[in-house]
């Protein structure tokens, strides 16, 4: 029969490497959960720009010249036209977009990883 020592050196040895296996699985979890918000935080920054881009580019070229502004004064027109101008940047935004999402996206990643690298030193 095995003395108390023993069977105390087995169980460090058989728990150790389910500790460190744990260990290893919980931050590839938090890693994965905040690769997950940095590239929506990302695309949802590009869905914004965009949707004001398309915005304020409607807004200029969209009246005719010598055109009757009178004629098109309907109160929620504008509201409306910025909801479908932002839904318009969003569609173009997870249709690929500009590439906007992407740079930020890297560079996000980029001061995460030397964030979290300087939190292991």
């Amino acid at each position: 029969m095995p003395d108390q020592s023993t069977i105390g050196a087995i169980s460090g040895v058989v728990t150790e490497p389910i500790t460190v296996n744990a260990n290893k699985l919980l931050h590839q979890s938090a890693s994965s959960t905040e690769n997950a918000k940095i590239e929506k935080s990302a695309k949802d920054f590009e869905s914004i720009l965009l949707g004001s881009w398309l915005q304020q580019a409607e807004q200029s070229f969209g009246s005719l010249p010598g055109g009757d502004d009178e004629g098109d004064a309907d109160s929620g027109k504008d509201q409306f036209m910025g909801m479908a101008m932002q839904s318009l940047g969003t569609a173009m935004t997870a249709a690929g977009g500009i590439g906007i999402a992407k740079m930020i996206s890297k560079q996000l990643h980029k001061a995460d990883d030397a964030q979290a690298a300087a939190a292991a030193k």
